[in-house]
């Protein structure tokens, strides 16, 4: 970029998704400034960090002031923080689509209307609501909190009908102030995720398919490209398409999906950069993190082609040994500078190769010098299919 002036890009939220958008930023030219409500956000390592709570409008107005535009490092920030902004600064994406992902009925509704295929799924803001939902349904069946879950939070799984009396009580008391939706369980076949970016000017593109594996509802290993996919790959960038145009998106977005039956089922949107797109900064010729920055700026976007495949090891609760990965032939580590707890998301590896048979025996040897074989398995099941 050229120009005395280096742009600001202010990011709500300073976890490690802020972070990794602010060292994709540097090269670039471009400075970021994130806000978050703890000091130790880990943002903070790598970029300057405003602490302030989402309320605290002199903080807000201050910081609307040193940036050129505002972004989010994740999808819980009050949507009237974010429509409050853009009244002073640029916000992308815009902060409707924002207030979409927020909320699991707005969402699958609009995926619907998208012509996106979702599981069954019914509003819940009553104990006699959920057993006419269940009626109408039927079971296996999940009971959501609508707005604020993540990584399998805010969820309980009903085997039966006769589960409603516990996930009523495990959940009912949020009813009121979050709401609840029961969605028909999915005996889904492969779970995948498909990374999209729009530009301010429309440019749209795609990342392939990426296969996800999960453990307890948080992601535990991703692939990309996704192995035998057919038309699948098509499919899911026209339906992120028809999304981010019905919502005049701009920026990176994530569309989690399920196959069944060789079909796609829309599950949910991550209206930002996103877990299971990680494998893009060693894995493709522009990151996610990178196209982030890009489109919200209104710069061209970057090549989302891949560079071979890749996968990527995601590290939950604290870090293992990185002797192994460090010793890896083209595996890369990031360490988020999180301090280690319980379900805590702290770092990623990622490994790549020019094909398939080699990425395999490059996992089979990490997985095995860290014990992590059967993080392992599912994902060299799936290269084995190449």
């Amino acid at each position: 970029m050229s120009g005395r002036h280096q742009p600001v890009v202010g990011i709500l939220g300073g976890g490690q998704l802020a972070r990794m958008l602010a060292l994709a930023a540097a090269p670039l030219g471009v400075n970021c400034l994130a806000v978050d409500g703890s000091a130790d956000a880990c943002a903070g390592q790598v970029a300057p960090l405003v602490v302030a709570d989402w309320s605290d409008r002199a903080a807000l107005e201050a910081f609307a002031h040193q940036v050129d535009v505002v972004t989010f490092d994740f999808e819980n920030v009050p949507a009237d923080t974010a429509h409050w902004l853009a009244e002073r600064v640029a916000v992308h994406p815009a902060p409707e689509a924002l207030a979409v992902a927020q909320d699991r009925l707005a969402e699958k509704t609009l995926f619907r209307a998208c012509g996106l295929p979702t599981t069954e799924f019914m509003a819940v803001d009553t104990r006699e609501q959920l057993d006419q939902a269940l009626a109408a349904i039927g079971a296996p069946a999940i009971l959501k909190t609508r707005r604020l879950g993540y990584d399998g939070k805010g969820q309980f799984r009903l085997a039966t009908a006769g589960d409603a009396d516990a996930a009523w009580a495990a959940l009912g008391a949020q009813a009121a102030t979050l709401g609840l939706i029961l969605e028909a369980f999915v005996p889904f076949e492969r779970e995948l995720s498909i990374i999209a970016v729009r530009g301010r000017d429309g440019e749209f593109r795609t990342w392939p398919l990426t296969g996800n594996w999960h453990v307890d509802g948080v992601l535990s290993m991703s692939l990309a490209p996704a192995p035998s996919l057919g038309p699948l790959q098509q499919r899911a960038s026209e339906h992120a398409r028809a999304l981010a145009e019905r919502l005049g998106y701009v920026g990176v977005f994530a569309l989690e999906l399920f196959v069944k039956d060789g079909e796609l089922l829309g599950n949910e949107m991550a209206p930002r950069v996103h877990n299971s797109g990680h494998w893009t900064i060693e894995g493709a010729h522009a990151s996610q993190f990178e196209n982030h920055v890009r489109a919200v700026l209104g710069l061209p976007l970057g090549d989302t082609g891949v560079r071979g495949t890749a996968a990527m090891f995601n590290w939950i609760g604290e870090l293992p040994d990185a002797t192994p990965v460090l010793c890896g032939v083209d595996a890369h580590w990031h360490d988020y500078g999180k301090q280690a707890r319980p379900g805590r998301k702290v770092g990623h590896a990622t490994v790549c190769a020019p094909d398939a048979s080699t990425l395999a025996t490059r996992l089979r040897n990490i997985a095995q010098a860290l014990g992590r074989e059967a993080q392992v398995e599912p994902v060299l099941r799936a290269l084995a299919d190449v």
